[in-house]
């Protein structure tokens, strides 16, 4: 179509042919305009093409898509028309139109004004234009008619509007009108949608600022949705953690004072001690647990057959599960190499083994299948991925679990068990260990059906499977250690033990202190063992550096909780887990300067 007054003018949807004039060629108009919106990703051209489609529907010469600007809107023209898009105004006629007050005469402000289509047949016979500016910037951009059509949400919200403007007198017929409503309604929605997606994008811009205002808008929004969940989980959590560690420390506490009671006979004073020992014990698998869940527990990955070791630990299974369960291992691949950590693959089993037999109330069957896997199914939100997966899966005949849990069930402290009976905290662990492990977890069930817990772990090529032979006892009181502790409670401790086995110590408070006491001293040094966390350079950091200044330092890391080592399970340097007891610190050591020597 060639545009007289303005020049040429490319429209999208032009050029029917003869065979589909009239309604035939309706149609096809119309699904040409609907594909071509469909497939249009960028919201301006998309408003582009909204125009093109009424101007091509029309014949007219030039088209307008405006939106209503609200009272109030932070542009400063609030009640105003924006131009959004246009097709054919001269340059000249689109920054008059930029902003279109309601006060001005035309068919969109009469639209407006009335909320209905409005039709200007003839601007030189409309008395009201007469003698205005409007009147002017019509004849200089050579118009003469024109129809606008109001854009309404689906909730009859009036959102902005299309015109059409022809250089001759023009009254548009039913057929234009009724094609122009199809191409409105669509135009609304999609104005609505992009109106929708730029206050959320105005949300998530301003959401500090919202946050400190203590917004109402922010609590309407997706974002404070999220956050409102987090907290919620968070609350969750430290409840459990301070419930558990609270009875905990209760017999601690209790042993502890009345083993100062020196009345007390040796037989009551053993179990008091033995009570606080299995107590320490207990805490840590708790923090362990937890920082399973949280994907920072240290691992010790190792190469082995994944069959292997479920058949290994199906006896130790039988007997966690008890004699009233069937446990059956289906070892269906029997080349299943993995390279994970050993005992947090065995706890994973105990734990998921403990929860299906508690599903079953103690009773029925339990199958253990471990095969080979090209790829993990869609699961919880997530897509399906290819890969080389050693799958696990346990299998149970219990009642099965609705769908509502299911979305809870790896959740620390989520537990579906009575006060007392559990804490919630076994397939977090579960999930945690797969997650670190680079792994994913899928669970399966149907009411009365039973449950499938479906591990999927990396699979490793064949290769040659390590085996560390037992260290041989060192002679302590030849060998020097350096302590590097930033605690200094921690580091008084544990240089006492040192002593007590027999170890000669000094001690750094962090790692520059303990390098420039190496470099005077390091052949005077046996081992360096440092704590992890510390202020400046971590010990992992440290470690490495004395490792290429000073091969000849065994080396011994310690902690309770790194980011470091749940990053980077493979720093290759032996790692004692606190808490640790002394039995603990000397095997590690052994073993440390045992493997330094080989």
């Amino acid at each position: 179509m060639t545009n007289p007054l303005h020049g040429p003018q490319l429209l999208a949807f032009d050029g029917l042919a003869p065979e589909l004039d009239g309604e035939l060629g309706d149609i096809d108009l119309l699904h040409r305009i609907s594909v071509a919106l469909i497939n249009e990703q960028d919201r301006f051209e998309l408003y582009g093409k909204i125009v093109e489609a009424a101007v091509a529907i029309t014949g007219s010469q030039c088209g307008t898509m405006q939106l209503l600007c609200p009272t109030g809107d932070s542009s400063g023209h609030g009640g105003e028309l924006q131009l959004l898009a246009h097709r054919g105004l001269p340059p000249e006629a689109v920054g008059f139109w930029q902003w279109v007050s309601p006060a001005a005469y035309s068919s969109c402000t009469l639209a407006l004004k009335f909320g209905q289509r409005a039709i200007v047949p003839d601007f030189e016979t409309w008395d009201e234009i007469a003698g205005t500016p409007d009147l002017e910037a019509f004849r200089a951009a050579g118009i003469r008619s024109a129809q606008t059509t109001p854009l309404l949400s689906r909730s009859g919200k009036l959102l902005g509007m299309i015109s059409n403007h022809w250089s001759e007198p023009h009254q548009p017929s039913d057929r234009d009108l009724r094609m122009l409503d199809i191409v409105a309604r669509q135009a609304a929605d999609i104005l609505e949608r992009t109106i929708a997606e730029e206050q959320l994008r105005e949300l998530a811009e301003t959401l500090e600022e919202r946050v400190e205002e203590r917004s109402r808008e922010l609590m309407a929004s997706e974002d404070q949705v999220r956050q409102l969940q987090k907290m919620e989980a968070i609350g969750q959590l430290t409840g459990g953690v301070a419930h558990d560690f609270n009875n905990l420390l209760t017999i601690i506490r209790s042993s502890a004072e009345l083993l100062a009671r020196r009345e007390l006979p040796r037989d009551k004073q053993k179990k008091y001690i033995d009570a606080i020992a299995e107590t320490a014990d207990r805490a840590a698998k708790l923090t362990s647990q937890l920082l399973a869940f949280a994907r920072r527990q240290a691992l010790k990955p190792e190469i082995f057959n994944a069959a292997d070791k479920v058949a290994s630990v199906a006896d130790m299974l039988r007997t966690v599960v008890g004699s009233r369960i069937a446990l059956t291992v289906d070892p269906v691949c029997s080349s299943c190499l993995v390279e994970v950590d050993v005992s947090q693959f065995e706890t994973a089993l105990v734990n998921m083994a403990v929860n299906v037999r508690d599903a079953m109330n103690g009773e029925g069957s339990i199958t253990i299948a471990i095969e080979a896997a090209g790829y993990i199914p869609a699961r919880r939100g997530h897509a399906a991925a290819k890969g080389d997966f050693v799958k696990v899966c346990v299998t149970d005949t219990g009642s099965g679990m609705p769908a509502d849990q299911l979305d809870h069930i790896f959740e620390p402290f989520f537990t579906t068990k009575e006060v007392g009976k559990g804490t919630g905290l076994g397939l977090s662990q579960v999930y945690g260990f797969t997650k670190q492990s680079g792994g994913e977890i899928d669970v399966d069930s149907q009411l009365g059906q039973g449950t499938t817990f479906s591990l999927y772990l990396p699979r490793c090529k064949a290769g040659a499977i390590e085996t560390i032979s037992p260290a041989e006892k060192i002679v302590a009181s030849q060998a020097s250690i350096l302590v590097v502790e930033d605690n200094d409670q921690v580091g008084e401790f544990a240089s006492q033990l040192l002593g007590d086995l027999g170890f000669t110590t000094q001690r750094a408070a962090n790692a520059q202190e303990a390098i420039a006491i190496l470099e005077r001293e390091h052949r005077e040094i046996d081992i360096l063992f440092s704590d992890v966390i510390m202020p400046g350079m971590d010990g992992v950091e440290l470690a490495r550096q004395v490792r290429k200044r000073w091969p000849d330092l065994t080396i011994v890391l310690t902690s309770g909780y790194s980011h470091v080592l749940a990053d980077d399970a493979r720093h290759g340097f032996a790692l004692l887990h606190k808490p640790y007891s002394v039995d603990e610190l000397s095997r590690v050591l052994q073993d440390a300067r045992q493997a330094h020597s080989c």
